[in-house]
């Protein structure tokens, strides 16, 4: 028999009632103490910064399961990608077809360059004799690329690869680290930079801020199930959100057990459980489309997916995800790793901020500065930051930055698969890093070759 007065019947729970404490004093913190409600760092960084300085304390050392937080994050990664690809696309504003896919090569293309900035630090310090993985540097782009979630799947996956060629090295620790300095990158310099274009009288603040009216459309559509009936309507969400992880999981665990082959088995199947973001935004798709053609063939009367709740399970999700993978830091993993870690977030701080700013001014002539803002929050923290920076200075997203920004995934993922494929090729052998290399500037070369080729002026 369970006896709940047993600790292991709420060690979860605890786990969670540490993450909403600390989201709740950190939001408090943030909306009363003017430098970090200037800072933009979201609340979620702040809790797990919080988390993180209290983590040495010897009771809060032992409270805090490191495992627990990074499993916490990896699925919160899943979750919350599902919840986004369930909604129904509906925009506000037109935009181009080919700014979204200039805008999804620009992210791509910044991926490459984070990761060859990486590993242009981490190769030669393997070679000089640092008890370091070569091709560490590629964490680059998943931490401040992609965040968290990503940086601790691969962090995890290249610790793997390490362990087995007889290193030492502390991936998810690193990986994460990555992470949490892109948020601060992001926020902080993104701040900075947009006061000093204030000075110097270059930028100007779109829109006037108005209080936020909501309308019923606002919070559902048309033909919707009730919001409380033989089932809530909220219940009914996180059942479609975890369904179609379960599918996930199905499809990831029966790639694991097939047979592919010595390509398969050395470098997609280590991948497959890395990128249970990716198969829950196909799958999510996927569903949301049976959903909608049994809509419109009348087999299905009512409206199932509510936008408005989703966006809060994503929400929810990415805080949770942010909060989770910023406590699961280890300070003491990452003794020796130090210089590889400043050096790497340093510099493809620099790279990210002059190429992305290089890109936009080319792409985006009529609204350089928006475009930057939201595409350098993006690229070295969450789509959310990228929104928070661009919302400064277009207060209503009277400029087509914001459509940019949410409808340039597909590309970027078309784009930017292949190049992920060599995640898992690239940690096998340092030769195979160094070929990853040569492949990355090569499409580098060709990526910027489409992004700043010339165009007709209309």
């Amino acid at each position: 028999m369970t006896s709940f007065a047993d600790l292991s019947a709420w060690t979860w729970l605890i786990q969670f009632f540490i993450i909403v404490v600390a989201l709740l004093v950190a939001n408090l913190v943030r909306c009363n103490v003017p430098l970090f409600r200037r800072s933009l760092l979201p609340s979620a960084l702040l809790a797990g910064l919080l988390i993180l300085c209290l983590k040495p304390l010897g009771f809060f050392s032992t409270l805090v399961d490191k495992h627990a937080m990074e499993i916490v994050t990896y699925h919160a990664l899943g979750l919350g990608f599902v919840a986004m690809a369930l909604k129904n696309k509906k925009l506000k504003s037109a935009t181009s077809t080919i700014k979204v896919v200039e805008t999804g090569a620009v992210t791509a293309s910044t991926y490459i360059l984070q990761g060859l900035v990486g590993l242009i630090i981490t190769v030669p310090l393997f070679l000089f004799g640092k008890e370091l993985f070569y091709a560490s540097g590629l964490l680059l782009p998943m931490g401040y690329g992609q965040g968290p979630g990503q940086a601790l799947n691969f962090g995890v996956t290249f610790a793997q690869w390490a362990d087995g060629q007889g290193l030492v090295f502390h991936g998810s620790d690193f990986g994460l680290s990555i992470a949490a300095t892109g948020f601060i990158v992001g926020s902080l310099v993104g701040v900075i930079y947009m006061n000093v274009l204030r000075r110097k009288g270059k930028l100007k603040v779109r829109g006037k801020a108005e209080a936020e009216h909501y309308t019923l459309a606002d919070y559902e559509s048309e033909g919707e199930i009730p919001h409380s009936e033989s089932i809530d309507k909220q219940t009914v969400q996180l059942s479609l959100v975890l369904l179609v992880y379960a599918l996930v999981f199905l499809l990831m665990y029966g790639v694991q057990h097939l047979d592919l082959g010595k390509f398969g088995t050395n470098t997609l199947k280590p991948l497959v459980w890395g990128f249970n973001f990716l198969w829950g935004t196909l799958i999510g798709v996927l569903v949301r489309l049976v959903i909608g053609r049994l809509r419109k063939s009348n087999l299905m009367q009512r409206e199932y997916i509510n936008n408005y709740t989703l966006d809060r399970i994503a929400g929810t999700c990415f805080d949770f995800m942010i909060v989770a993978g910023t406590a699961a830091i280890d300070f003491n993993n990452l003794r020796g790793l130090w210089l590889p870690l400043v050096l790497v977030c340093t510099l493809g701080a620099v790279a990210t901020f002059f190429y992305v700013l290089r890109c936009c001014r080319k792409l985006y002539p009529d609204y350089e500065y928006e475009g930057f803002f939201s595409m350098f929050g993006m690229l070295t923290g969450t789509a959310s930051n990228g929104m928070i920076l661009l919302r400064e200075i277009d207060q209503r997203f009277e400029t087509p930055a914001a459509n940019n920004l949410v409808l340039q995934t597909i590309p970027a993922l078309a784009f930017g698969f292949p190049v992920l494929l060599l995640m898992g090729f690239a940690p096998q052998s340092l030769g195979n890093t160094l070929i990853t290399m040569g492949i990355m500037v090569v499409a580098l070369l060709l990526f910027g070759l489409f992004i700043f080729r010339k165009t007709k002026k209309h």
